[in-house]
């Protein structure tokens, strides 16, 4: 089979190799991959500037992905061949509250081998039915991206009609809340630093749009646009380098979920909770496999599309990892194998 591994610290080290197709063993299904997409952490992994330290030598990268399974290790139960499934972010966070050893010891294309071959075998208890109507390409947006806006906005908190969500930027993270957001009745005022990226927000659902490079001052706008009181929700991609002035957009008694460091360093949450507004802090570490499930189902009820801004060809990967890396996309970018 065909398959990508990382061969040093760089997008120019990821490698199209020859390996053998792996063989499921019990409780395991061999997966067909049909396709990936890619997350800002796949860069950092790559770049081998992730927090965590370096990924294992010659990984496969890319932790989300779907396909169909082709073949069923002994005492395999849960799936048949053919059925339709996507790889949960963290193979042993199955369910219950976040497990930090099991889930950072089994984190797809960074602890273990990713998504990005031909082939992949998994435990079949860390794969999720694919929402139905959807296509593979839709499917792979959804196990880090989506997972990490749903659980941020309906599992740790419950995002309501007449709430104020504040989301930054364009990224596949923030378009999914935007989209998850509109359809719990909630405003939505959305950040970026394209007026282009704005206008497709708009589009999509955006009740007000912020341009932070021509708005350096974005907190004070957002609370502008809430008359002065600030949003109820803020889902913090940024990091370190905007905590600050998202804490400052909240309202009284608001709430904000870390969920990512664009800006190049995590924001902490002991940083964060040490407020007098009684700002609620939450961290999101994506998701189980439970949460993607229902994730999944709730879907299928919405008929939500994700955003899909670009697909790349399999042979092109690199094309996609840099296409990501310039930050030029709208929602998720994604490979078809």
């Amino acid at each position: 089979m065909r398959t990508y591994e990382l061969h040093g610290e760089s997008i120019d080290a990821l490698t199209l190799v020859e390996r053998p197709t792996p063989v499921p063993g019990p409780g395991q299904a061999l997966v067909r991959v049909h396709a990936v997409s890619l997350n800002y952490r796949d860069l950092l992994i790559a770049n081998g500037t992730y927090p965590r330290g370096g990924a294992q030598h010659r990984l496969i990268p890319a932790s989300d992905g779907a396909g169909e399974v082709v073949q069923l290790g002994p005492g395999t139960r849960r799936w048949q061949p053919h059925d339709r499934v996507m790889g949960a972010f963290f193979q042993k966070w199955l369910t219950g509250p976040f497990d930090f050893e099991a889930a950072v010891s089994s984190a797809l294309g960074g602890s273990v081998d990713g998504m990005l071959s031909e082939y992949v075998v998994l435990d079949e208890k860390g794969l999720v039915r694919i929402p139905s109507g959807f296509e593979y390409e839709a499917a792979a947006t959804l196990p880090c991206a989506g997972l990490t806006a749903w659980v941020a906005l309906h599992e740790l908190a419950h995002i309501a009609s007449g709430e104020t969500l504040l989301a930054l930027g364009t990224g596949g993270v923030s378009i999914f809340a935007l989209q998850l957001a509109k359809r719990a009745g909630a405003r939505v005022i959305l950040t970026s630093g394209s007026d282009e990226k704005l206008a497709r927000g708009k589009r999509l659902g955006a009740d007000q749009t912020i341009n932070y490079r021509s708005t350096p001052q974005w907190q004070v706008m957002a609370r502008e646009l809430t008359g002065g009181r600030g949003v109820d929700h803020i889902l913090e991609v940024g990091g370190a380098g905007t905590l600050q002035q998202s804490l400052a957009a909240l309202r009284q008694g608001g709430r904000i979920a870390l969920a990512g460091q664009l800006s190049g360093e995590m924001a902490s949450r002991e940083v964060a909770a040490q407020n007098d507004r009684d700002i609620r802090v939450d961290q999101v570490f994506v998701g189980s496999a439970e949460h993607l499930d229902r994730f999944a189902r709730d879907l299928e009820r919405a008929h939500l599309a994700p955003v899909v801004d670009r697909v790349f060809a399999f042979e092109d990967a690199g094309q996609a990892y840099r296409y990501l890396d310039r930050g030029a996309h709208f929602g998720k970018v994604v490979i078809r194998l």
